[in-house]
């Protein structure tokens, strides 16, 4: 079953910089499956906090019954979590199709920073391994599916590509969405033109927040006052993520985490799907020049924008424009990891 989806955002939202931002802003259900009483979707996780062998820990919100037949693990993105809009919709899919899903978040991303002198990146491949095995020993299925989205969808990528064979043991089939398999390049594109105004700003608000806090409990653990003069994600990736991950700089490190340089070695179902019209992840170099193996599929819809895939039809009915996207994707995933 190859993918097939094509997004037909509405006329007046319709672009890669009004895909991204109107969906993340507009896009979520208003309410959740009949099956939860029509509660509202936010109040339907239920919080897990898992402890960390090294001290630290991360928290995962869980949905749906820990003894259906199907699991599927949701991977954020930069700064995201449950709330954000496409966990939102992968929630009201899975749990439609009568699956459970968690949503596992990077260290300090749940709303309280860890405790640790580290934080998350992009190829966090230890603890996504740590999130997997958490996530499968809440919910007793029989079968565990993955989702990664950008940052999350990198991260298990490489994991995925890694761990090789052994990647069975934990998942049947996995889905990348808007992921920066190659990092360098995302790093460039969001630094040009209108994104440099647009998405930097509101990544960076967030991430020197958590900074200061990081300096205060683990002083001179890095340079802070390199990190609050970073006026682009690659800088606060240099005086930040690089030093308090082990890496020597922001090329070392976009090096070594990216997945791209690795997909010959995926032997598990694989989707990837980068929107020919997102603002940051250049759709040609997350593909073009991919030695990638058999197992890995690659899907460029003409919209989308960044994880936006906007569907007209669903603005009207409070469903969530993200909805026609999430059923498109756990089809593919219910096909190919049966």
């Amino acid at each position: 079953m190859a993918f097939r989806f094509d997004p037909k955002p509405p006329l007046w939202m319709r672009g890669g910089h009004l895909e991204t931002i109107g969906s993340a802003l507009l896009s979520r259900p208003r309410d959740l499956t009949a099956q939860q009483g029509g509660l509202p979707l936010q109040a339907s996780w239920r919080r897990h906090r898992i402890e960390l062998e090294d001290g630290d820990f991360f928290d995962m919100d869980v949905m749906g019954d820990p003894d259906s037949h199907t699991h599927v693990t949701l991977f954020h993105g930069l700064e995201g979590s449950s709330h954000s809009h496409y966990a939102t919709a992968f929630a009201v899919a899975a749990m439609a199709r009568g699956w459970s899903i968690a949503v596992p978040h990077f260290r300090g991303c749940s709303g309280e920073n860890n405790r640790l002198a580290r934080a998350y990146h992009s190829g966090d491949v230890h603890d996504v391994q740590s999130m997997l095995r958490a996530s499968q020993v809440n919910a007793q299925a029989s079968r565990h599916l993955a989702i990664g989205v950008s940052l999350g969808g990198n991260a298990l990528t490489l994991w995925a590509c890694l761990q090789e064979e052994s990647a069975r043991q934990h998942i049947r089939a996995m889905a990348a969405l808007g992921a920066p398999i190659d990092l360098a390049s995302a790093g460039r594109a969001i630094q040009r033109g209108a994104n440099q105004w647009i998405y930097t700003p509101m990544f960076l608000r967030t991430m020197r927040r958590k900074a200061r806090e990081k300096a205060q409990l683990h002083p001179g653990t890095f340079d802070l006052h390199s990190v609050l003069r970073a006026r682009t994600i690659e800088a606060f990736d240099d005086a930040f993520t690089a030093p308090l991950h082990g890496f020597q700089g922001v090329a070392d490190y976009y090096a070594r985490a990216s997945a791209k340089p690795h997909l010959g070695q995926m032997a598990i179902p694989c989707l990837i799907v980068n929107a020919k019209n997102d603002p940051f992840v250049p759709w040609r170099n997350v593909k073009e020049g991919a030695q990638a193996s058999a197992f890995v599929e690659f899907a460029n819809p003409g919209h989308g924008g960044h994880v936006g895939y906007s569907h007209r039809q669903q603005w009207w009915d409070g469903r969530g424009s993200l909805l026609p996207m999430a059923d498109a994707v756990l089809d593919w995933l219910n096909q190919r990891g049966s």
